[in-house]
């Protein structure tokens, strides 16, 4: 059957708010129509998520990446020959767009595969509908999405890794600076999170966990977690607090200007005060000394 266009949704490339925050925009790709029929119906339940675009088939789901805005992608693995490269490719495509892939059943070696390519949730075919929306706010959200099952696989994975013989990995020495972001990153702190407490910048921070990753073997965030909690890498080590902003130094001038400006117009408003007195006395004096005196009138 020829492939359609891509289709969109109602609310594409628009960020709306709501009672309880933003809409998650979601693309989905997949080969059935009546599954993302089914899709659709289960979203439109939800207040918080909207459907932006559709496709059936691999080039349309490249176009809808690229053409849409979007904050998820639900990929199903069958659009590819090579879903794990394709993911790849798609995460390079657009950086700031999370994936959750769709498999037929559960297998290990494709779960292990796409996990460490960068995949944000990995789900059965099978998965019911309650779950697939807790899987799609959580990676919205930033959080990985792994079933249960997965999650045992790459615990194993990475148990196996780790008794490799020592020879296999070499022993690395990390510098303070990384030792403090791998402390937070331990921590589920998030990159702009880390920059705030550490005091750089966001890709300062991505820049020291690639050489982070480099030299321990590691893949992904939750490889280095593993690992150095394995390994003990940050035993002692304390994330840096949150920095309290200290007050201006322009705030302190402007508040001590303030301060004078006021004085000053306190004393003002004195000498006119003891001004309009002396008026007034110098004036009834004047008028008690003169029998001539006419008292003024008032305008009619």
């Amino acid at each position: 059957m020829a492939g359609t266009s891509v289709s969109v949704g109602e609310n594409h490339g628009v960020r709306e708010s709501s009672g309880t925050g933003q809409f998650i925009r979601v693309i989905l790709a997949d080969t059935q129509a009546i599954f993302r029929a089914g899709l659709r119906k289960i979203f439109a339940l939800e207040d918080d998520i909207r459907v932006v675009g559709q496709a059936e088939t691999l080039p349309q789901t490249q176009s809808a990446v690229t053409k849409f805005s979007a904050d998820v992608l639900i990929f199903e693995s069958a659009l590819a020959p090579n879903p794990v490269e394709v993911v790849t490719e798609l995460l390079r495509q657009a950086p700031q767009l999370k994936v959750v892939v769709v498999t037929p059943v559960s297998d290990e070696q494709l779960t292990l595969d796409l996990f460490r390519r960068g995949a944000h949730g990995i789900l059965s075919r099978e998965v019911e509908p309650e779950i697939l929306v807790d899987c799609l706010r959580k990676v919205a959200a930033g959080e990985p999405w792994l079933e249960n099952q997965a999650i045992h696989w790459v615990m194993e994975a990475y148990r196996g890794h780790n008794l490799r013989p020592s020879g296999s990995r070499p022993k690395v020495q990390l510098t303070p600076k990384e030792t403090l972001i791998v402390s937070c990153v331990t921590q589920g702190m998030k990159n702009k999170e880390i920059a705030i407490r550490v005091g750089t910048t966001e890709q300062v921070v991505k820049n020291y966990l690639r050489k982070v990753y480099d030299k321990l073997g590691v893949a992904d965030r939750l490889e280095l977690a593993l690992y150095c909690l394995s390994h003990h890498v940050v035993d002692g080590v304390k994330p840096p607090p949150v920095p309290v902003a200290a007050p201006q130094n322009g705030d302190a001038v402007n508040a001590s200007a303030a301060s004078a400006g006021a004085s000053a117009a306190a004393a003002a408003s004195a000498a006119s005060a003891a001004s309009a007195s002396a008026s007034s006395t110098i004036s009834s004096s004047s008028t008690g000394n003169s029998p001539n005196a006419v008292p003024s009138q008032k305008p009619s």
